[in-house]
């Protein structure tokens, strides 16, 4: 069974503040209401719409500032990444997106949801990468990121040189054999 609400915010990408649309009952009695994004649309509700739309325009146009700030901030930042690999350059483990998030938050200072790195699978070879990063509609910055190995084959890397960019110490420790347990 559907009802009618009137969204007081956008539920991206699907719903936007000041449209009536009709959802399913749980959805709305459950998550939408709840959480403050819709009202059933009652005839009261649907006489404030105008206002609900104005009011969100004016939000959309204050967050697509921000955005556009933040994008400046990224577009183009890079981020090199230190991790163990084995032959061939595959990585022992995976760069993922909430690894991105939390070193573009320690190289730029930003927080970045983990969800708004668009990284369809985790990079698992050494290689430099661009990643897209989706924060709004219109703003989306590509970030470059460096996977470099710290060992190879179980032998310490040579060293690299020191770069500008931020350098994440993302190293799996190494495996220490079996431990004996003192009963």
């Amino acid at each position: 069974m559907r009802v009618r609400l009137l969204f007081l915010q956008d539920v991206l990408p699907r719903y936007r503040a000041g449209e009536v649309r009709e959802v399913t009952r749980g959805y709305a009695r459950n998550y939408l209401i709840p959480h403050g994004f819709a009202v059933p649309a009652t005839k009261d509700q649907l006489n404030r719409i105008e206002k609900v739309k104005s009011v969100a325009a004016e939000h959309r146009k204050v967050e697509s500032v921000r955005m556009g700030d933040l994008a400046g901030l990224l577009q183009g930042a890079s981020i090199t990444i230190r991790m163990r690999s084995g032959e061939g350059g595959r990585l022992y483990g995976a760069v993922t997106n909430m690894l991105l998030a939390e070193e573009l938050k320690k190289a730029v200072g930003i927080d970045v949801d983990r969800r708004q790195i668009d990284l369809r699978e985790p990079i698992r070879a050494i290689g430099t990468f661009l990643v897209p990063v989706r924060l709004g509609e219109n703003h989306t910055p590509t970030i470059t990121v460096t996977v470099e190995s710290s060992t190879q084959f179980g032998q310490a890397a040579t060293p690299v040189a020191a770069a500008p960019t931020a350098t994440a110490a993302a190293d799996q420790p190494q495996d220490a054999g079996p431990t004996e347990n003192a009963t």
